[in-house]
């Protein structure tokens, strides 16, 4: 797969070259094209966004009010398209608009209503989500105000900007310390777009509450039961991809909200049947569950696997296993395979690791098995 930097071009730079060359009376375009070119092969994606947000800011036109006109007179004039944005001799998208936004937010502070307006704009050819932040941060009863109305702004991007670009902890993005503390000022917009008709729209919902249940798990608890409550596939859909977190931690409330109650059941084992593993095998394992309630109960299976880290603890990483209906009495067993194989977010290390079980959010038996760093 092609890195992610390889977007922000020397193919990228001169397009916009060429558009700013249209668009400004005495622009030295090779001059803009070759201060970025020097240096942009050594950068990294936001790097390189940076630096061409850099150099830009150097050859524009200082009044706001001719710069944003520039800007917004270089945008691609077609919007609303999913996979294939690039940028061609039509106008900018994509990919392009990333140093863009970083230009408006960096020369647009004093003046909220312009850089809103052009920011709406841009996010129809890829994304403002990164560039409303620093408005957020700076004043966010004013910055959310203007975005409150765009929950029914007919534009799918315009729309999940307002939940994706007001995310308390967006990767890659700023993070709007105020939203961290307290919330509640999104709320109301959430609750607007839960039911768009667009998935893009809600699963950005469902990420913004994944956000906030990392600071407010109680909270957003309480909004998965409220949600809950005589919905659709795609709400439930939306909920439990927001509760994706919390689930795996087996957070009561939230459980509950899912009608996911204690389990009353009897687990027999938990049996290994690889106590040694060899780097680059499974480890297999196996249970007997048998319900001891007096009613069909659900229940939701979850694994932990116990590695092995350089200080010689061990940390627990959960894993989806199954999901089940029992009746009374009723007994089930299953076995399960976990390869130890190289993947690039785990470094492993030799010697005693184990696995648990968890059980609508409750652990279930520990039991080790022996990791061998090379085959004999």
């Amino acid at each position: 797969m092609e890195p992610f930097k390889n977007n922000i071009s020397p193919d990228l730079v001169r397009c916009l070259g060429g558009h700013f060359a249209r668009h400004v009376s005495g622009f030295d375009r090779q001059a803009y094209e070759a201060e970025i070119l020097s240096d942009l092969e050594q950068l990294e994606l936001k790097q390189r966004a940076a630096h061409i947000a850099d150099v830009t800011d150097r050859h524009l036109p200082e009044g706001l009010r001719a710069r944003f006109a520039v800007l917004e007179a270089v945008l691609h004039p077609v919007t609303e398209i999913a996979f294939d944005r690039g940028s061609d001799d039509k106008g900018i998208r994509g990919w392009g608009i990333m140093p863009l936004g970083m230009v408006v937010s960096r020369s647009g502070l004093d003046d909220f209503e312009k850089s809103f307006a052009l920011l709406k704009e841009m996010t129809k050819r890829a994304t403002a989500e990164f560039d409303v932040r620093p408005f957020l941060d700076k004043d966010q009863d004013r910055a959310l105000a203007i975005m409150a109305p765009w929950v029914r702004d007919p534009s799918v991007h315009v729309r999940r900007l307002v939940s994706e670009g007001t995310r308390p902890r967006l990767p890659w993005g700023m993070r709007l310390r105020r939203l961290v503390e307290d919330p509640s000022p999104t709320l109301p917009l959430l609750d607007a777009l839960k039911d768009d008709p667009e998935d893009y729209v809600r699963r950005s919902v469902a990420n913004h509450l994944n956000d906030i249940a990392k600071d407010h798990p109680d909270l957003v608890a309480e909004i998965a039961a409220r949600w809950l409550k005589d919905t659709d596939k795609n709400r439930r859909k939306l909920v439990r991809h927001a509760c994706r977190s919390l689930i795996k931690q087996g957070h009561a409330p939230t459980l509950t909200a899912f009608g996911l109650n204690p389990p009353e059941i009897r687990v027999e084992g938990l049996r290994i049947s690889t106590p040694q593993v060899a780097y680059g095998d499974a480890v297999s394992f196996d249970i007997d569950l048998v319900s001891t309630g007096s009613a069909p109960q659900d229940l939701v299976l979850d694994y932990l696997v116990h590695f092995k880290k350089a200080n010689g603890a061990l940390a627990p990483k959960v894993f989806k296993w199954t999901k089940l209906s029992l009746r009374p009495g009723e007994s089930v067993s299953l076995s399960r395979n976990h390869a130890i194989r190289p993947i690039t977010t785990r470094v492993y290390y030799a010697g005693k690791q184990a696995v648990s079980l968890r059980i609508n959010g409750r652990d279930f038996g520990y039991s080790e098995f022996e990791l061998v760093m090379e085959k004999d």
